[in-house]
């Protein structure tokens, strides 16, 4: 498993302890330190609502793409 290296940046940017943005996830400190350490899979909700957190695509989260820019919503096919 390879370090999530955004996860971390993007937090630091915004000056936010482990803490504050594991609150916001609603799981514990080390719980989200084992993820930024890639310790801990993410799981994909977990991962979605990081990427809604920092307003970025889960594919920049994961160093698919350089482009931050979320994806348009769409509706779901019927």
């Amino acid at each position: 498993m390879r370090e999530y290296h955004r996860i971390r940046d993007l937090r630091e940017d915004k000056d936010m302890s482990q803490t504050q943005i594991a609150q916001m996830l609603g799981i514990s400190q080390r719980s989200y330190s084992r993820y930024e350490n890639a310790v801990s899979m993410i799981p994909t909700d977990i991962l979605a609502r990081i990427a809604d957190i920092h307003n970025v695509s889960v594919d920049y989260l994961l160093e698919r793409t350089d482009v931050t820019r979320r994806y348009p919503r769409g509706r779901a096919e019927q």
